[in-house]
């Protein structure tokens, strides 16, 4: 599959985690729902994925951590806030540098209409 194809799979899948639940829960539940929902798929995924950084020729474990690794294609930052910042962004474009990978999605589960609370980012590096 290829990265759009992957964030449809992970589009509907948030979609029904979304119109169960509703909005106003925290972060770790929708997470929990979404990966259980990609799971169902068959879609390899990879939950809380360490991301080291690399400077300077040094790896550096600092505690990165990536939401949700589809495939090792598609980052997916959950968030349940009232509204996305550019904080928000700059966090899941800085997990696209690292991962090497072509697109995230940055989710809020916090808001009335799901698609409204959706954003697809792409890394600029590659």
């Amino acid at each position: 599959m290829n990265e759009n194809e992957i964030s449809k799979v992970i589009f509907d899948s948030g979609l029904k985690v979304h119109r169960q639940l509703g909005a106003g829960l925290l972060e770790s539940a929708y997470e929990e729902c979404l990966y259980y929902e990609l799971q169902k798929s068959g879609l390899l995924i990879e939950k809380q994925k360490p991301m080291p950084l690399i400077y300077d020729e040094i790896k550096l474990d600092i505690g990165y951590r990536i939401d949700l690794l589809v495939e090792r294609k598609v980052v997916v930052e959950i968030k349940s806030v009232e509204s996305l910042n550019e904080i928000h962004v700059a966090q899941v474009l800085t997990y696209l540098k690292l991962s090497n990978c072509k697109l995230g999605l940055l989710i809020n589960f916090n808001s009335v209409l799901f698609k409204n609370g959706v954003k697809r980012l792409i890394n600029g590096t590659i």
